[in-house]
């Protein structure tokens, strides 16, 4: 039986403590590519602050070595250096400044400073999103963190990498829309890292129809963007008499900037008003969704979780999953009904290590095969609570896999359907 996560066996201790900042996002592009090797321009701009105090860390390091082996060379201060950080290349790999002369500087003592861990409460966060300038997500980040400095990533598993790596301080990702649905790829990278949920935004999305200066509708062939914005405006794409294919793309703003980029003037971007003014395009329709009523859920994600509250309304993610399948799902439910506790969302996805389960059949020859799940619960409760802790120590016993995803502020700003992105400030 696997217990709950450290941060809230003792939710009670900790109410006494501070909630999470919000913040102004400042345009600027700083892109992270899929996987570890990130490009020497993501840290041109703002993450660069990042590098400076790590190589001016190297440097105190160096000159400390430096002092300790008076007689080594060069050569073998930089192989300390490497083995201090953890790398095996040479001291020149890492960019850092040789001081000559003949008289040389005491190594600087360390100081507070140097030591300070990433930017939290009162600071500047960096905020990592999928996409490029322009996306839904981008906005979402700037609701979540409007002093934030937005950081770029080409997908989903780069934003959970970069928040790992120290790359960004929060995540900020898309985990259900109100006519696409879940957002399954996120359901699946939240149980496969280790970030906590800190807080969630409901972004209302409002679609245009883009196309470079000068084009008319009646020359396009193509319409392309993410694959739910297409769904999106299925139907008012046919109303608007466009026989065109549609094409899907991997984000709404990346399809507007491929468009301005490749000059393509038969192709016209379902994506949001600020990719328009970003990219050069002009808006051919706006408000296309097929829906008004058509909004996002964005969780944002942090290294650490934040301490759960009772002096605003909290929301609780878990996911579990049970040796026995799916028939244990009434009494987890029962442990909330009984305590009056309202879910918000319940979300099944297949068990991705056992996804099959055998069961033997008596009275027929062979046996019978059935999915093997894992569910995602969101209930209306801060994990401060007397009654959260003891729904979730109940639905431990009917559990073999029990595990808190996050305890945070629920989003409760007004929103209005019918407002336009000028009208909201996006």
């Amino acid at each position: 039986m696997h217990t709950l996560s450290p941060p809230y066996s003792n939710a009670l201790s900790y109410l006494h403590r501070g909630s999470e900042p919000t913040f102004r996002v400042v345009p600027t592009r700083i892109t992270v590519k899929c996987g570890y090797g990130f490009e020497s321009s993501s840290f041109s701009q703002g993450v660069g602050s990042t590098r400076t105090d790590w190589q001016s860390a190297c440097a105190i390091l160096s000159s400390k070595v430096d002092s300790q082996n008076e007689d080594s060379n060069p050569a073998a201060a930089g192989e300390n250096i490497a083995a201090v950080n953890g790398h095996k290349s040479a001291v020149t790999d890492l960019n850092l400044v040789h001081v000559s002369g003949e008289k040389t500087l005491p190594p600087k003592p360390l100081t507070i400073s140097d030591l300070s861990p990433a930017p939290m409460h009162g600071s500047q966060l960096r905020v990592a999103y999928q996409g490029v300038p322009g996306a839904y997500s981008e906005a979402a980040a700037g609701k979540a963190y409007p002093n934030g400095e937005a950081i770029a990533c080409d997908q989903f598993e780069v934003v959970f990498q970069a928040v790992e790596l120290w790359i960004a301080d929060r995540a900020v990702l898309p985990v259900e829309n109100s006519l696409g649905g879940s957002i399954h790829r996120n359901y699946d990278l939240l149980l496969r890292h280790r970030l906590h949920i800190v807080g969630e935004v409901q972004l209302p999305v409002h679609h245009c129809l883009l196309a470079l200066p000068g084009v008319r509708s009646e020359y396009l062939t193509r319409v392309i963007s993410h694959p739910q914005a297409l769904a999106q405006c299925e139907h008012t794409l046919t109303k608007l008499g466009l026989n065109v294919a549609r094409e899907a793309v991997d984000d709404t703003a990346g399809a507007a900037e491929f468009v301005a980029t490749n000059n393509l003037r038969d192709t016209a971007a379902i994506a949001s008003a600020r990719a328009a003014d970003l990219y050069g395009l002009q808006i051919l329709a706006d408000g296309i969704q097929d829906d008004p009523n058509n909004v996002t859920r964005f969780v944002m994600l942090a290294r650490e979780p934040i301490i759960p509250r009772t002096d605003r309304p909290f929301k609780t993610s878990i996911v579990f999953a049970h040796d026995k399948g799916t028939s244990v799902l009434f009494k987890v439910l029962s442990a909330f009904a009984f305590r009056n506790i309202s879910l918000t969302k319940i979300e099944s996805r297949p068990h991705r290590n056992r996804p099959i389960r055998i069961v033997d059949d008596d009275k027929n020859e062979g046996t019978a095969k059935h999915f093997e799940y894992m569910f995602y619960v969101d209930f209306e409760a801060s994990m401060a609570e007397v009654r959260a802790q003891n729904a979730l120590a109940e639905v431990q016993e009917f559990t073999s896999f029990l595990r808190v995803l996050g305890s945070y502020p629920m989003d409760m700003t007004p929103w209005s359907p019918s407002a336009s992105p000028s009208s909201r400030g996006e």
